[in-house]
């Protein structure tokens, strides 16, 4: 079976033209045509059977500094049926709890913390309820404030869910944030459904207390398993996207696990990485042109 090398920049910064489709396939001694997905920002060309993992660090190398990602996969069975995604820093720019946290001045002290468990430093569960009990006495009014003020949804991200579900996807956000968010987010993008951690609450207020159990890493894993079995699916038909610690699970698992602007290590576990484009890359990814984007 042949593979197929996709191209992608960010559309803000146009940078897949001739000149670095030529080199690309001169690299890869390709002779077969270009497919345009999106003029200077997408593109395609199909090349030998190889090892994709070896192709793809060669045409690294050859790249260089240009600010494109890489894909190189088989031609069959691109198109997922089941996208399963993360919130926080993948489809909303932002990290939910530090945002909360700069509600009470603690948002440096938070966001380390953050940082630590999103690179796997510490484990998440524990990091978790340290960072919610720092967030004791927030009254409850600040949510919606951060929400309206604070949090702003990532490029791409709705195109990439309602171009899936016109062509029979089911889409999945399972966060280890919290529901507020996640069910507001949830319907700003178009998702099916919403899974996350409770915040609980005492007469107005944030306990500073989450509900157990924590949603993490493994119940991100647990949800995937679960969707393929409700939706008849195997694993191949699935895409998951995520850029900290607690997503590995689900990314290994997936037909096709996608780290989003990720940490390095879960960069380098995934199939694939997105450093440069915005989320409609997972699109060009499974072969859908410009021409294809639900765009509303």
């Amino acid at each position: 079976m042949s593979l197929v090398v996709t191209l992608v920049s960010n559309p803000m910064t146009p940078a897949v033209d001739a000149a670095l489709l030529d080199s690309a396939r001169a690299c890869l001694g390709a002779s077969g045509d270009v497919r345009v997905l999106n003029e200077g920002i997408a593109a395609e060309f199909a090349t030998a059977e190889g090892d994709a993992g070896a192709l793809r660090a060669r045409l690294l190398e050859r790249l260089g500094d240009a600010p494109v990602d890489v894909f190189v996969q088989k031609s069959e069975g691109r198109r997922k049926r089941l996208l399963i995604a993360d919130m926080d820093s993948t489809m909303i720019r932002q990290e939910c709890i530090d945002e909360l946290a700069a509600e009470l001045d603690l948002k440096d002290r938070i966001s380390e913390i953050t940082e630590r468990a999103m690179r796997g430093e510490i484990e998440f569960e524990p990091a978790l309820r340290e960072r919610v009990a720092l967030l004791a006495g927030l009254p409850l009014s600040a949510i919606g404030k951060v929400l309206a003020e604070r949090i702003q949804l990532m490029p791409g991200g709705r195109t990439l869910v309602q171009t899936m579900k016109a062509n029979g996807a089911y889409c999945a956000l399972v966060s280890g944030g919290f529901t507020h968010f996640t069910s507001a987010v949830a319907t700003m993008i178009g998702f099916d459904e919403n899974q996350a951690n409770l915040l609980l609450e005492d007469d107005g207020k944030l306990s500073g207390q989450v509900q157990d159990p924590i949603l993490g890493r493994e119940a991100k894993r647990q949800r995937l398993e679960e969707l393929v079995a409700e939706k008849g699916l195997t694993f191949e038909e699935t895409l998951a996207v995520g850029d900290g610690a607690n997503d590995l699970a689900m990314i290994e698992r997936a037909g096709a696990g996608v780290a989003y602007r990720a940490k390095p290590a879960v960069a380098a576990a995934a199939d694939f990485s997105v450093a440069n484009g915005d989320l409609t890359a997972l699109l060009y990814l499974q072969g859908y042109g410009f021409s294809d984007f639900v765009l509303s």
